[in-house]
């Protein structure tokens, strides 16, 4: 194609269109006419838009559609447009024209006949700006778009010689409009004629009521003619008659340019300057066009250019599915809307069509000529000239285009042109503008260069026909992506792998936090493993087929008793080796000598591995000198290493025969059938030998009721199992023993606890005995209490009964000293933890019924100020009337007061139920179901508002048509999240919500939740931002098999379409580009931050969190960024990234006002458990309220990060104090740093720096009538201030919404948090109201029920009586073991405040208790009664 730049074709087109706006302007120059507009609008001074650009199209004829809306007619009502255009259009190339047009003419109608920029040169009206370039697809248009851009120069030379003094601008305008009046003189005055072979109606002037707007049958039907008279290729001459001739591939010449080849050719090479375009034009002019008629060359039908240039399609299949998508009324119905006959019948088309044309179309048409489409009929009637209807449908436009033109140039009124210069003008000739630009001799072209007459000069060589040119060059294909699969490929990878990556480099952190914390928690523990390791014999254990050996040290000790040590010194297992048990000892004899088998009766054997034989020889000498005193001694034999295996006894199988054991144990205590008692493997008539038979050592019987051998009640238990005394428990002497606790009565079995501590077997219990037997129950509690504790239990237990003065007790009065517990000993059994299959489901039985309790009095009236929580377990344990109270006042001489079970109400229908579990939760939870709806529809009202757009609206730069899915996900993902990543802000702003939440909009929104929603947000932005890369990858993709011609269309700021074709690569897009590259670091740091960001990270590993968290300042800057390059749309970050901002940076600001002030600590304490309590200055000004939390800094820890930790305080205090406990690094070493130094009693502590403080759900205990506290391990902290502020309160007679508060404190032990011990004392001394109900429960007991702790049990409800105390605790509150049934309390909680509609409950701890908590609370929450918020802190 000729090489004409960007810059040409744009002045040449404004040359044709003029400015936009008409003249007389503020800049324009003083001309005597009206400027017309590039687009036609104001050419009629009445409607604006008549035949504007983009103005509706004129119909001659009624529009056909399928459903007569806009659904276009199609297979199968109408054939396929490709098997039509094969049958109609079918044929010879090479029959000349008629009438001998030229291709000159034909190619001026193809560029008269384009809604393009050259059409605008006949009026400005009709323009379609979707086809700017259609001039530049082929050379033969483009020459004639040259040849009136150089007749527009030649003008503006001439008009500047003769008016010196004319600027620019006028010149411009007066040659722009001299070159359109030529223009239209020469294609309606002199085209137009030699075409349809008529002349146009004289012009009578403007007519302002005449539509000059373009007719669809024009565009689509009639302007197809011409493809009829296009030839396969187009000569070229020059002034003097010689052909030029082109070489061909291979060899030889071609007389003549291809047109299949010269399509969107940028750089031609024949077409290389001005000369070579005037050849070609008079080439064209001296050339005669195909012949009239249907057929249209293989140019066009084959290789005509399609979609993105570079595919090749069927033009006259695109025209026909062109005029079906515009409407077009079928040949039959144009004719008779025109006026004109319809024919018959299909041959009365026209005569000259082959009948065999005519027969295959009909049968395409299914024989219905009134199918048969306007474009086929019209070129089937055509023969030499334009059929009737075509004829009369160009005509009618091209009059219609002259009479509604309000800048026509013969009309005078316009201003444009006097009569003489119309008459000049009406002179012109296109030969006159041939000659004028080209300069060659007027004698070498014909006068009317449309036509082509005998003896005119420089005729063709010949009529040109497909042979002797080049074949068509089929469809080419270039692979953009060609050699860059495998590197996007590993670029996706790379980056859906950053996560991993993340996640990694989180697992080396927090794996070396891990080491340091445990650094810390292993001091002093290497001169004790060193000690115990020196008289140990290093080996290897064999545990058993199909497992893998392990070490293990093994200890001799004087005593004939053999330890087995793991490697953190743990003993696993310790073998008495005592006479007269025969013990074998079994060598291997081969395989290096390594192996030994110790087989111990009645115990599984010890099978070692040593590092080599004279290891092995070692120990054996060392194990006879121990058993040399042994009679028979110790039995040595050598076997094969293969058969000693084989006959070793591991200890799963000997786990096998206990669980068979324990199975048909119960079995026959609980009087079970053999099939219930657990399945039996093949040989069970062996294995049941073996497992009666089968006798338990002390550890095994230790290990089945879950204690250590050595504990004192073991000890006790086992010697009187043990009637034998062979120190094994049979099968028999384990069932005699079981059958009294499962079966027997109280009296059985308080005679078993007195004859087992009967130590001297005199009949009698004396005080020392029942000291020793107290204190084994301590032994198994952790040793809960003192030794004073204990004697002052034992003392005041003698006292009560009245034998203070007895030293010895008979079995009576042991049993009359239990004489109020009968209950609890009637349902004590003996917890056996059995084997793995079934021994634990026997004591599960109707555990699933639901009951709540209430205490009634006898005249069955509701006590509202005792509330019984259940202990029990089983329905039977639960209906046994256990009273236990949360309040603080003894059970004296007040009424007997019992529990009745309430079966619960149920709905009776599973739908009802449903339905009214889904009210009662939309009730609950209707604040944050609101604010999650709103969010999420803001949300998705931004994606489908961009999706929309991108989708449908046509943004100016058609991207859609070029990734549409891409295009879609991507700028639709990016709204949501730009919302998402900016509204997210708000959630951490702590300060504000803190403020807020004392606001009426706490009503309203849950600021309470605002960490969790946070959370959600944060989840949910990551989705999209995983979205939002995918569908760039597709966008990337995409981007990089597109030419470059179609990157410069698409990105016009971007891209220059040089003609290299090629489009940048994939790594372009991912690396060199702004948005690229920071969309690939803002998927690195969301990558981190969300890894680190994770519970268990951030338990592992908080200063990680803390400081990964910080990247947010970066994810902020690369979002802004991002977005800023204004690639596909302007930036928009920042619309919603504002507001938030500016709320977030004061809220940090208020935060860092704080942070600057040094706070000096008071003082340190270091308490039990690890606890670290601090008390440091309150700052001025530093109001707060009881529940509220802070953060504090440490500098002296080397770090400024900042920890979050309630208050324990009160807000009437003097300072503020806080209990640390140390679980991790930063907590251990603020432990160490606050030690006092030894001696030192006025050390100088460390200065704090706080933040705070900040509010959430806790502080809010003093809204609710009736508000429970439920704290676990280091989560009650916050309870401290709250019970402390709520004594204090009522102390002072303040007016409070708070009547009463239920504490439940969860701990493991009594003794892990004896600082809040210390904070309820006291406010049990005053709390003088009985405001307060402080319930403690101990889970390192076992249940209630269980041997074990039935006597502390008893002990603890005696002391109770007696002191009005807790034997454990001290104080007045009543001590439980085992976990709280949070159910069953809320259930009893109804009954006792029935007038209470709504109760707080307020959980801090261990997140499983607090998942017990909401889980409980939600089950209530389902019935139609009190309704219970809880709330439980996030840090």
């Amino acid at each position: 194609m000729l090489p004409a730049s960007p810059k040409t074709l744009v002045l040449l087109g404004a040359l044709l269109t003029g400015p936009l706006a008409p003249a007389g302007g503020q800049d324009a120059p003083s001309l005597p006419w009206e400027v017309q507009r590039y687009d036609g609008w104001f050419n009629n001074l009445k409607y604006h838009q008549l035949g504007a650009a983009g103005s509706r199209l004129q119909r001659l004829a009624p529009a056909h559609y399928a459903d007569g809306v806009y659904q276009a007619l199609e297979e199968p009502l109408l054939p396929n447009p490709r098997r039509l255009s094969d049958a109609v259009t079918q044929g010879r190339a090479g029959l000349a024209s008629i009438h001998n047009r030229t291709v000159l003419g034909v190619f001026f109608g193809e560029c008269r006949r384009k809604p393009g920029w050259i059409w605008s040169k006949l009026s400005a009206q009709g323009k379609d700006r979707r086809s700017p370039t259609r001039g530049n697809r082929e050379p033969f248009l483009q020459a004639l778009g040259l040849l009136w851009f150089r007749y527009h120069n030649l003008c503006a030379r001439r008009l500047a010689q003769e008016h010196p003094d004319w600027g620019d601008e006028e010149l411009f305008q007066h040659a722009r409009k001299r070159v359109i009046a030529t223009y239209q003189n020469i294609a309606l005055y002199q085209w137009l004629p030699s075409f349809l072979r008529k002349t146009p109606p004289e012009y009578s002037g403007y007519h302002p009521f005449t539509d000059p707007s373009i007719s669809p049958e024009f565009v689509v039907a009639s302007e197809q003619f011409f493809s009829t008279m296009v030839p396969p290729g187009v000569y070229m001459r020059n002034s003097s008659c010689h052909f030029q001739k082109f070489p061909k591939e291979g060899s030889g010449s071609s007389p003549a340019l291809r047109v299949c080849n010269s399509y969107w050719i940028r750089e031609n090479p024949n077409l290389k300057s001005a000369q070579e375009v005037d050849q070609l034009l008079l080439g064209m002019a001296s050339q005669i066009s195909e012949l009239e008629d249907r057929i249209v060359v293989e140019d066009l039908r084959d290789y005509w250019p399609g979609p993105d240039r570079f595919s090749r399609t069927d033009y006259v299949a695109s025209s026909i599915q062109q005029g079906r998508d515009m409407g077009l009324p079928s040949y039959s119905q144009a004719l008779l809307a025109l006026g004109l006959e319809p024919p018959n019948n299909w041959r009365a088309l026209n005569p000259n069509v082959e009948p065999q044309v005519l027969e295959a179309t009909a049968a395409l048409y299914n024989q219905d000529l009134s199918q048969l489409e306007l474009l086929l009929g019209g070129l089937l009637e055509s023969h030499g000239d334009p059929g009737p209807l075509f004829s009369k449908i160009i005509l009618d436009q091209f009059v219609r285009l002259r009479d509604g033109d309000r800048y026509w140039f013969e009309n005078t009124r316009n201003g444009l042109f006097s009569k003489e210069e119309i008459a000049e003008i009406r002179n012109i000739t296109l030969r006159d503008v041939l000659v004028a630009v080209s300069n060659v001799d007027p004698s070498t072209l014909q006068p009317n260069v449309f036509l082509w007459q005998e003896g005119a000069p420089c005729p063709q060589p010949q009529q040109l026909t497909t042979e002797g040119l080049p074949q068509c060059v089929p469809l080419t294909v270039i692979d953009y992506f060609e050699g860059s699969g495998a590197g996007y490929g590993i670029v996706i990878v790379v980056l859906c792998c950053l996560p991993l990556v993340s996640l990694v480099i989180a697992g080396v952190v927090a794996h070396f936090r891990d080491q340091e914390r445990k650094k810390l928690q292993k001091k002093g523990k290497e001169s004790l493993k060193k000690e115990i390791s020196g008289d140990g014999v290093p080996v290897m254990e064999w545990p058993g087929p199909k497992e893998r050996s392990y070490p293990v040290t093994v200890q001799l000790f004087p005593d004939k008793c053999l330890q087995v040590l793991d490697k953190r010194l743990t003993v696993l297992r310790t073998i008495q080796l005592q006479p007269p048990q025969q013990v074998n000892l079994i060598l291997s004899s081969n395989r290096g000598r390594r192996a030994l088998l110790l087989k111990i009766p009645k115990e599984y054997d010890l099978v070692l591995l040593f590092n080599s034989e004279e290891e092995r020889a070692a120990f054996v000498q060392q194990l006879q000198d121990l058993c040399i005193c042994w009679s028979p001694g110790l039995r040595i034999v050598e076997m094969d290493e293969k058969e000693l295996f084989r006959k070793a006894v591991t200890k799963q199988q000997r786990a096998g025969i206990l669980e068979i054991f324990f199975r048909h144990l119960f079995a026959q205590v609980l009087d079970i059938n053999q099939a219930d008692a657990g399945t039996l493997p093949l040989d069970s008539s062996q294995q049941m030998r073996e497992a009666l038979t089968c006798e338990l050592s002390r550890a095994e019987f230790a290990e089945s009721l879950g204690l250590k051998p050595q504990d004192m009640f073991v000890e006790s238990m086992f010697s009187l199992a043990d009637k034998d005394r062979n120190g094994y428990l049979s099968f028999r002497e384990f069932l005699d023993i079981l059958v009294v606790f499962m079966k027997g009565s109280p009296e059985d079995k308080s005679h078993l606890m007195f004859t087992m501590y009967d130590l001297d077997a005199n009949g009698f219990l004396s005080k020392d005995e029942f000291f020793t037997m107290m204190r084994s129950f301590i032994e198994i509690s952790n040793n809960c209490l003192s030794k004073a504790q204990l004697t002052q239990v034992v003392e005041s237990m003698f006292r009560e009964s009245g034998f203070q003065d007895k030293e010895e007790l008979t079995w009576e009065d042991f049993h009359f000293m239990l004489r109020d517990h009968d209950n609890d000993l009637r349902f004590t059994k003996l917890c056996v933890k059995g084997g793995a299959g079934g021994v634990g489901d026997i004591f599960k039985q109707g555990s699933c019924c639901r009951v709540s309790f209430i205490t009634r009095t006898p005249g069955n009236r509701s006590c509202p100020r005792e509330l019984v929580l259940p202990d029990l377990e089983t329905p039977e344990q639960r209906s046994s009337g256990l009273k236990k109270r949360l309040g603080k006042k003894a059970v004296g001489s007040s009424p007997r007061l019992y529990t009745e079970a309430l079966q619960e109400k149920m709905q009776r229908g599973f739908l009802a139920q449903k339905l009214k579990q889904f009210k009662r939760f939309v009730e609950n939870y209707r604040r944050h179901i609101a604010c999650v709806f709103i969010f999420s529809a803001i949300c998705v009202g931004l994606f489908a508002d961009r999706a929309y757009y991108y989708g449908f609206a046509s943004p100016p730069t058609d991207i859609e048509e070029t990734t549409y899915v891409g295009i879609i996900l991507s700028r639709g993902t990016a709204a949501s999240i730009s919302f998402m990543f900016s509204y997210i802000l708000l959630t951490m702003c702590r300060n504000l919500i803190t403020f807020l939440r004392e606001t009426f909009l706490n009503r309203y929104i849950p600021f309470d939740a605002a960490v969790d929603f946070h959370r959600w947000i944060a989840m949910a932005a990551v989705v999209l931002a995983v979205l939002h890369s995918a569908g760039h990858a597709v966008n990337v993709y995409i981007f990089s098999v597109s030419p470059l011609s179609l990157m410069a269309c698409v990105f016009p700021n971007v891209f220059v379409n040089d003609g290299s074709k090629h489009p940048p690569k994939y790594y372009w897009w991912f690396f060199e580009t702004v948005p690229g590259m920071t969309g690939v670091l803002l998927l690195l740091v969301l990558a981190i931050m969300y890894v680190f960001a994770s519970h268990h990270f951030r338990r592992h590993s908080f200063r990680g969190f803390w400081l990964t968290h910080h990247l947010y300042v970066v994810l902020y800057a690369l979002l802004i960024i991002h977005g800023s390059y204004a690639l596909i749309q302007l930036p928009s970050f920042h619309i919603y990234f504002l507001v938030p901002a500016i709320i977030y940076g004061g809220d940090k600001l208020v935060s860092l006002s704080r942070k600057k002030v040094e706070i000096g600590v008071v003082k340190a304490e270091l308490l039990p458990s690890g606890v670290t309590h601090l008390q440091f200055q309150r700052p001025q000004g530093f109001e707060y309220k009881s529940g509220q939390w802070v953060r504090i800094a440490c500098l002296a820890l080397g770090t400024n990060e900042y920890h979050p930790f309630t208050l324990t305080s009160a807000p009437h205090e003097d300072t503020l104090s806080l209990h640390i406990r140390a679980v991790g690094p930063w907590t251990t070493r603020l432990r160490e740093i606050y030690s006092p130094p030894v001696g030192d009693t006025h050390a100088k502590y460390p200065k704090l720096y706080l933040d705070g403080p900040f509010g959430e759900g806790h502080q809010e205990w003093h809204k609710f009538e009736v508000s429970v506290l439920v704290g676990g391990g280091i989560g009650v902290t916050p309870f401290a201030s709250i019970l402390k502020d709520l004594v204090f309160k009522s102390s002072l007679g303040s007016q409070m919404l708070c009547k009463k508060i239920y504490f439940i404190w969860v701990t493991r032990t009594q003794r892990q948090f004896e600082w809040l011990a210390d904070i309820i004392r006291e406010v049990e001394e005053n709390d003088h109201q009985d405001l307060v109900s402080v319930h403690i429960y101990i889970t390192q007991l076992a249940e209630k029920f269980d041997l074990r702790t039935t006597m502390l049990y008893i002990c603890e409800r005696h002391f109770q009586k007696v002191l009005n105390r807790s034997l454990f605790t001290g104080l007045r509150s009543v001590t439980h073991f085992g976990r709280p049934p949070f159910e069953l309390f809320f259930n009893s909680l109804q009954e006792v405040h029935p007038q209470v509609r709504k109760i707080g409950v307020f959980s801090c701890g261990p997140p499983g208790m607090t998942k017990n908590v909401e889980k409980s609370c939600q089950l209530i929450n389902r019935q139609d009664r009190a309704h219970f918020v809880h709330h439980y802190e996030n840090f």
